[in-house]
C-alpha cells in the first residue's frame, strides 16, 4: 500500500512479474486478474437484456476487464488495452455474445 507501481517493481521484482504474467496469482493476497475479469464479466452478464440502454461510469481498469471478458480475449490482453479517462466504450449484445462497437464516423 502507498507505493507506486515502479516502487513495487523495484522492491519485489519476482512478485511483480508473477502478477503481470500469471492471471491466477495474487502475490500479496489481492484479487487475481482472472478473478477480477470474471467478476466484471459476471456483472456485465447480469445487466438487463431488454431494449433499454445502460450507462456505466467506471474506472479504466474495470473497462479493460469488461472488454477482455466481452471479447473472450486471453487475460494477458488486459495489460495491452489502453482506456483513457472519460472515454466512451460501447458493448452491445447479451450474456455470452458481446460485441465491441467502435464509432469511427467523422463528426
Amino acid at each position: 500500500r502507498g507505493l507506486t507501481l515502479a516502487e513495487v517493481a523495484a522492491l519485489e521484482p519476482a512478485a511483480f512479474d508473477a502478477w503481470l504474467t500469471d492471471a491466477r496469482t495474487a502475490p500479496h493476497g489481492g484479487e487475481p486478474l482472472l478473478a477480477f475479469i470474471t467478476r466484471i464479466g459476471n456483472w456485465l452478464d447480469t445487466r438487463p437484456a431488454e431494449d433499454g440502454e445502460i450507462v456505466a461510469v467506471a474506472e479504466p481498469s474495470v473497462v479493460r476487464a469488461a472488454l477482455v471478458y466481452a471479447l473472450k480475449a486471453p487475460p494477458a490482453t488486459y495489460w495491452n488495452v489502453d482506456v483513457r479517462p472519460l472515454s466512451t466504450v460501447t458493448l452491445t449484445g447479451r450474456p455470452g455474445l458481446w460485441h465491441l462497437q467502435l464509432d469511427t464516423a467523422l463528426r
